[in-house]
């Protein structure tokens, strides 16, 4: 008889590799994605950043997905990487906030998010 949190358990090989196949999905289909939490002030930064650079990203919140748990612990395995936000650019991962922000001050982010497709062309 198990306790009553034997039905969740993070550590569940099987959720954890539904989860990273899910989570290669979203980063194979989207040219820029975050994987955040909703209160967490670094993500935060991220997002500010990405959407005052113009460009377009998905955001998976890992506390509002019902996998979200299997999620941050299949890119921790993935990445190696467990902390958000984890960010990934053209399909590749890039890191977190202090790393985007790096490459942002080293003027690398806008060719990166240009290159993946993320930024909108100059009006024809």
């Amino acid at each position: 008889m198990g306790g009553y949190l034997s039905s969740w358990n993070k550590s569940d090989p099987a959720a954890t590799g539904m989860a990273l196949e899910k989570a290669k999905e979203i980063v194979s289909n989207d040219p820029v994605v975050v994987f955040s939490k909703s209160y967490c002030p670094y993500c935060t930064r991220v997002k500010k950043l990405l959407r005052q650079l113009g460009a377009s990203y998905k955001v998976v919140e890992l506390d509002a997905e019902s996998d979200g748990s299997h999620i941050q612990s299949a890119l921790a395995e993935w990445t190696g990487q467990r902390t958000v936000p984890n960010v990934f650019i053209g399909g590749n991962h890039i890191g977190g906030c202090d790393t985007v922000t790096e490459i942002h001050r080293g003027g690398k982010l806008v060719p990166l998010l240009s290159q993946a497709g993320a930024l909108a062309g100059p009006a024809a």
